[in-house]
């Protein structure tokens, strides 16, 4: 299926999405990236559909090609205190205000969003699977959170975080009731299914 190039019809349009909003550790992570109108790229789909080759060569070619990009994060901390949901906004806004050129219009990958400042926005079910920018977002804020947990992971041995990226995999569950959890842990979720005493 070839993805869309533009929804609005506005020149400055920003595809939005993020990563990590299921994991027990690590940020959330968002970005925003506003493509060329008429942009097209044989390979660019939701990054779920593509391995990590894939989503780097892309990355290469999206902070070429965009006319804007930016990453915004929110924290463990920042989770735990205003839930994931609330934070998962706070990464999308964080990620729009990064943009050296601010958009006219946003596109945002899911059914929920909070509205930033003035821009008009429409929520995609599925976004990152119909629209070019969205699933740009979604190379762009995988490739980077992947890094960021791969990074950490040398810091944090045990736990796998270069291979799950803080999901709860089993692997990482069972290192959580090994180990016990980091301050990378988001407290707020539930880290091990019997929700044993964590220390």
């Amino acid at each position: 299926m070839n993805l869309l190039p533009n929804y609005s019809g506005y020149t400055l349009e920003a595809g939005i999405d993020e990563a990590g909003r299921g994991c027990l550790a690590g940020p959330v992570v968002a970005a925003a990236v506003v493509l060329p109108m008429d942009y097209r790229h044989a390979l660019l789909n939701d990054s779920k559909q593509l391995n990590h080759k894939q989503r780097v060569l892309l990355r290469t070619d999206i902070v070429r090609d965009a006319v804007a990009w930016a990453i915004g994060e929110a924290s463990p901390e920042e989770i735990d205190q205003i839930n994931i949901l609330q934070a998962t906004y706070l990464a999308m806004h964080r990620a729009i205000a990064a943009l050296h050129t601010q958009p006219e219009y946003l596109i945002v990958d899911g059914n929920r969003f909070k509205a930033y400042e003035k821009a008009p926005h429409t929520c995609i079910v599925k976004g990152d699977g119909k629209y070019l920018s969205i699933a740009a977002a979604s190379v762009l804020a995988k490739t980077h959170r992947d890094e960021l947990m791969s990074a950490l992971a040398q810091e944090y041995a045990g736990y796998g975080w270069e291979r799950n990226a803080g999901y709860p995999t089993p692997e990482h569950r069972n290192c959580i009731a090994k180990l016990g959890t980091t301050r990378h842990h988001r407290q707020s979720f539930r880290l091990l299914p019997e929700q044993l005493p964590l220390f």
